[in-house]
């Protein structure tokens, strides 16, 4: 097909239809460009159109959402080229590790908020930065991004080695070269040392568990995505055993007390990481104090969530999301990155809104 100045008219109304939630609309502005018509001025002269079965507007519908998807991933992608997104390494008696570090083209002499992103297993700094796009929101909100990388050769699948004992410690193994790069960063950027945070999915979700308890004076608050608490298990059989959400040991059900804000996504399709983790996260924190249930967008093809807030005893707040019907993969990311859900609500955004409202308060 021949597309001419009217055919792409009709695609930039039925795609300006589909935003405004109007599916049926946009349906049939495209069918009539099919036959020949172009915009609805050349409606009023065609025959009338069949009705769109729901198969097919629901196709069409798909196509259209898929392409604003893709519009919204190249205006991230141009927006995070602004900044400077370089390459470094880390060294201490733990060992070696890369990082990647983005710093936004507003920063200056003011003191920004700096992020840690851990990647899940089988990722790396590039992939996670894509499929997040947080180098896109910190450029929007003017924050360092920092990247850390777990090298195949400490995990074959290029797992942080959350399960490890000796890696749950402050100070020992990788909790130890995870702090180092971020105090590495602050020291030769100007960050605001109150408002240091960190996130992850999977591996590393569960590694941003830890790091939350052992360093509150580090990390004013933590995003968890598909991950699991800090503790709950000692070896590679305990790990597995509680990714399948099974039985917990008595001595890995002694929930520990939160230590900085937290706030976590999950989805309750997840076949990886059960989604009763996600439970055992929030469980230090207390009774949920309210309760909304949404839908991502209003879209019939993007997923309903509901998000459940409490504060535990001690006044630290936490949030809840569940995802219903996502699989093991960063809510609302993009198709640029592996483990994406882009149905889903936006876990960066959501995340450092969180972050931002919970700067470290000592």
């Amino acid at each position: 097909m021949k597309l001419n100045e009217g055919f792409l008219d009709s695609m930039k109304e039925a795609f300006a239809r589909f935003r405004e939630h109007d599916t049926a609309g946009a349906t049939d502005v495209i069918q009539r460009a099919l036959r020949g018509g172009s915009t609805a001025a050349d409606a009023a002269s065609a025959p009338a159109a069949p009705r769109a079965d729901q198969s097919i507007s629901g196709r069409l519908a798909d196509v259209l959402h898929r392409f604003g998807h893709a519009r919204a991933d190249h205006t991230a992608h141009e927006v995070e080229d602004r900044g400077h997104f370089s390459t470094r390494s880390y060294a201490n008696a733990a060992g070696q590790r890369d990082y990647k570090l983005y710093v936004p083209s507003g920063y200056d002499s003011e003191p920004l908020p700096l992020i840690v992103m851990l990647h899940g297993c089988t990722q790396d700094a590039d992939d996670f930065a894509a499929g997040t796009q947080m180098n896109a929101l910190a450029e929007k909100h003017d924050c360092i991004v920092v990247y850390p990388v777990q090298p195949q050769h400490a995990n074959a699948s290029k797992c942080w080695n959350w399960f490890n004992t000796a890696d749950q410690v402050r100070e020992r193994g990788e909790p130890s070269l995870i702090a180092g790069i971020t105090r590495e960063v602050i020291a030769s950027h100007c960050v605001d040392t109150k408002r240091v945070y960190i996130a992850g999915l999977s591996a590393g979700g569960a590694m941003a568990a830890i790091m939350a308890q052992r360093y509150p004076d580090l990390y004013a608050a933590a995003g968890v995505h598909s991950g699991l608490p800090a503790g709950c298990a000692h070896d590679l059989p305990s790990a597995l055993a509680a990714m399948r959400g099974g039985k917990r040991p008595a001595h890995a059900r002694a929930t520990e007390q939160p230590r900085c804000p937290l706030i976590v996504f999950h989805g309750d399709a997840d076949a990886t990481v059960h989604y009763s983790n996600a439970h055992e996260l929030m469980r230090a924190y207390g009774e949920e104090t309210s309760a909304r249930d949404r839908s991502s967008a209003g879209h019939a093809d993007t997923r309903k969530y509901t998000v459940r807030q409490t504060t535990s005893p001690d006044g630290v707040p936490a949030e809840l999301w569940t995802i219903h019907g996502a699989p093991h993969a960063w809510s609302g990311g993009s198709t640029r990155g592996s483990f994406t859900d882009p149905a889903g609500p936006d876990a960066s955004a959501e995340m450092l809104r969180f972050f931002l409202a919970h700067p470290r308060r000592h």
